[in-house]
């Protein structure tokens, strides 16, 4: 699984005051740290900036790649022009990989200007799939506003291998059905959109419920979407066992849960409490158990 670090975030207090007073080192520090915890990218993430947007993009891109040239960047704020100016004067990615615009929404004022600009770039997309009426429904309006989105970017020249989808993510303690239509969906991509690849904001499943259970819940659900096809999760490069699991070094966690999605009822007695609070969280992602703050001590 690879991962895209988030924490390089303008609502990250410390970060967003570097933004805006220009002060490099925070904004290197961070870059520095999430190379050594293993990310694959480097999400930059302005919000709006819709002030200053156009020089500030191009400024933390620079910056950070002055310390970390080796990592591709995820250019993440919805101020159009800041991301094709920071295009304009990004270094290129390392080897074979390209930088991302993250994201494209399925809006037609939104990706009939920003298609072109990665076409420009020859940068990868991640394709939202957010449309006219916002969050889809089901896996079945997520596959029809895949379909509108990548249609065009083909036929601008972009192949599916330079697009991420993204089916978003939605809090579980509240959406709990869309959790599994988002799983649903990500087993359609290879049919609907062949050779294209996935990824997905995981910590949006756990926002909401207390930070002590947001771990596991995001841990929980990057196996189910990865047993469904995901590819990659922008995700907590703070969180070492999400590392873990997706970089292939808790294979126990990822038997447990990929059996559980195969119809495979584990035998609760022979579980550590470990693995049995990973049980417990594939069933109320699931719908299997009612979700609660306390689902854990039950």
């Amino acid at each position: 699984m690879l991962l895209i670090g988030e924490s390089l975030n303008v609502i990250n207090r410390k970060i967003g005051r570097a933004f805006k007073e220009r002060d490099p080192k925070p904004i290197q520090a961070e870059a520095l740290f999430q190379r050594e915890k293993g990310m694959d990218f480097i999400d930059i993430n302005l919000g709006p900036a819709k002030k200053d947007g156009v020089e500030l993009m191009p400024w933390v891109c620079k910056v950070v790649q002055e310390v970390v040239p080796d990592l591709p960047l995820a250019l993440d704020t919805s101020n159009i022009d800041a991301i094709e100016a920071a295009l304009k004067v990004i270094k290129p990615a390392p080897g074979s990989t390209s930088h991302i615009i993250n994201s494209i929404m399925v809006r037609p004022e939104r990706y009939e200007r920003m298609v072109p600009i990665a076409v420009d770039a020859n940068a990868d997309f991640i394709a939202l799939m957010w449309g006219p009426e916002g969050l889809p429904r089901d896996e079945n309006e997520r596959a029809a506003l895949a379909v509108e989105l990548l249609y065009f970017a083909n036929e601008a020249g972009i192949p599916n291998e330079k697009i991420w989808v993204d089916g978003i993510v939605t809090p579980v303690n509240i959406q709990q059905p869309q959790a599994i239509s988002l799983m649903e969906f990500q087993k359609m991509i290879p049919d609907i959109a062949p050779g294209a690849k996935s990824t997905c904001g995981l910590s949006n499943i756990s926002n909401g419920p207390p930070d002590h259970l947001r771990p596991i819940l995001n841990q929980t659900y990057m196996v189910m979407l990865q047993k469904c096809g995901m590819v990659s999760v922008i995700a907590d490069p703070l969180d070492d066992q999400l590392i873990a699991i997706a970089k292939g070094q808790r294979q126990d966690i990822v038997d447990l849960i990929y059996g559980m999605l195969d119809g495979q009822e584990p035998n609760v007695s022979g579980l550590s409490k470990e693995l049995l609070d990973y049980k417990k969280t594939v069933d109320v992602i699931l719908g299997k158990t009612l979700y609660s703050d306390s689902w854990l001590e039950v």
